[in-house]
C-alpha cells in the first residue's frame, strides 16, 4: 500500500507518461495540482517508489516511467469509472441506432467502433452455437429440387443452410415441414436440436429430418467467429517493430484471441496489464475486456488490446458502454 502522497505521485507519473510517452521528471509532478510538496521530497519519493518496483528510470539522466505494477495500482485505484467522452457518446449511440442487418456484419462493425473510440484494436467474440438456443426455423423452397433452411437464433445470429431434394416437393409440403420444424425445435439449443416426432406424411418427415440433418453437421463443434478492428492504429501505439509483429500475429489467431479473452475474465479480471495476459508476445500490452448478453444470457466477450501506456479511464469507458449498448441492440433483434 502506498500512502496519500506517493500514490498521488505515482498517479502524476502514470498520467503525463500516457499523454506524452516520455519519462517523467520531477519538475512536471511538482506542478501537478495533486501535489504540494518541495522537489526535493518528490525526488525522494520518486526514487522509493522506483525502488518498491512501481517505477522505472531508462538511464540515469532520465525521468521516470510506469512499471506494469505501477500501472496496475493506477487502473486499481481509478476510483469511479470514467464518463465516456461527449463526441464519443454521440459516435456510439448513432453507431447502434443505425445498426442493422445480419449479426456478423453488427460485430465487425463494433470491433470498428471500438478501434475507431480507442485508437487500438477492437476484438468482438462473436457468440458459439452451444450459447445460443434456437428462435424460429422456416423452409423456403428456392428451386423445384432445392431448398433453404433459415434458423434465426438467441444470439441474433442467422443460419442458412441449403438442402438438395431428391425428389420435387410442393409448396404445401415445403409449409408443413417448415411448420412441423418451427414448431419442435424453437427452443432448443442450438447444440443439442430436439428429436422430431413423425408427421405421418413420408415426404414432409424425409424433408424435416433432411433439414435436422444440415442443421446437426454444421453445429455445436463451429469455431467461435473473431472480428478484429482498428489493426493498423494498434500498429501504430508501438514503436518497436519486432513488437507490432509479434501483436498483429496473436490477433491473427482466432483461437488463440479467444481463449485470451476468455481466460482474462474466467480469472475475474477486467483488465490485464503485461504478464497478466499470460502470453509472452503480449508483455507490453494491455487488454481491457467486457462480456455481453443476449436476454440475460452470456453471449460474448468484447475488448481492446492496445499498449500498456494506454488511456485505461477512457478505454475501460469505451468497453464498458459498447458492451451495454451492443447487449440492448441484440437483445431487442
Amino acid at each position: 500500500m502506498l500512502d496519500e502522497r506517493k500514490a498521488a505521485i505515482l498517479r502524476a507519473v502514470v498520467e503525463e507518461y500516457i499523454d506524452t510517452a516520455q519519462p517523467v521528471g520531477s519538475a512536471h509532478v511538482v506542478r501537478s495540482s495533486a501535489v504540494q510538496v518541495s522537489s526535493a521530497t518528490v525526488r525522494n519519493d520518486m526514487a522509493t517508489l522506483e525502488h518498491e518496483g512501481y517505477l522505472r528510470q531508462p538511464h540515469t539522466s532520465a525521468g521516470r516511467t510506469p512499471t506494469e505494477k505501477g500501472y496496475r495500482f493506477f487502473v486499481d485505484n481509478l476510483g469511479s469509472p470514467a464518463n465516456l467522452r461527449r463526441t464519443d457518446a454521440v459516435q456510439v449511440r448513432t453507431f447502434f441506432e443505425d445498426a442493422h442487418g445480419e449479426l456478423e456484419q453488427m460485430l465487425q462493425d463494433t470491433s470498428r467502433l471500438l478501434g475507431d473510440l480507442t485508437t487500438y484494436a477492437g476484438v468482438v467474440v462473436g457468440p458459439g452455437p452451444t450459447e445460443a438456443t434456437v428462435r424460429s426455423v422456416q423452409v423456403v423452397g428456392i428451386t423445384a429440387t432445392a431448398a433453404l433452411v433459415v434458423v434465426v437464433l438467441s444470439s441474433g445470429a442467422v443460419e442458412k443452410h441449403t438442402l438438395e431434394l431428391a425428389d420435387p416437393l410442393g409448396e404445401e409440403r415445403i409449409g408443413a415441414a417448415s411448420a412441423h420444424l418451427g414448431g419442435h425445435l424453437t427452443g432448443s439449443p442450438r447444440s443439442g436440436l430436439a428429436t422430431l416426432p413423425a408427421t405421418g406424411d413420408a415426404a414432409t418427415d424425409a424433408l424435416c429430418a433432411q433439414a435436422v440433418a444440415s442443421l446437426r453437421d454444421q453445429g455445436g463443434d463451429a469455431p467461435d467467429q473473431v472480428f478484429v478492428g482498428g489493426t493498423s492504429q494498434v500498429a501504430r501505439a508501438f514503436d518497436a517493430i519486432e513488437t507490432v509483429r509479434e501483436v498483429l500475429g496473436v490477433l491473427e489467431q482466432q483461437y488463440v484471441v479467444v481463449t485470451l479473452l476468455r481466460d482474462v475474465l474466467d480469472r475475474g479480471l477486467q483488465v490485464a496489464i503485461g504478464t497478466e495476459t499470460g502470453m509472452a508476445p503480449l508483455a507490453e500490452c494491455a487488454l481491457i475486456v467486457a462480456p455481453y448478453q443476449v436476454e440475460g444470457e452470456l453471449a460474448g466477450t468484447i475488448g481492446v488490446l492496445g499498449p500498456s501506456r494506454m488511456d485505461y479511464p477512457q478505454a475501460m469507458a469505451a468497453v464498458a458502454v459498447v458492451s451495454h449498448r451492443l447487449s440492448k441492440r441484440l437483445t431487442e433483434g
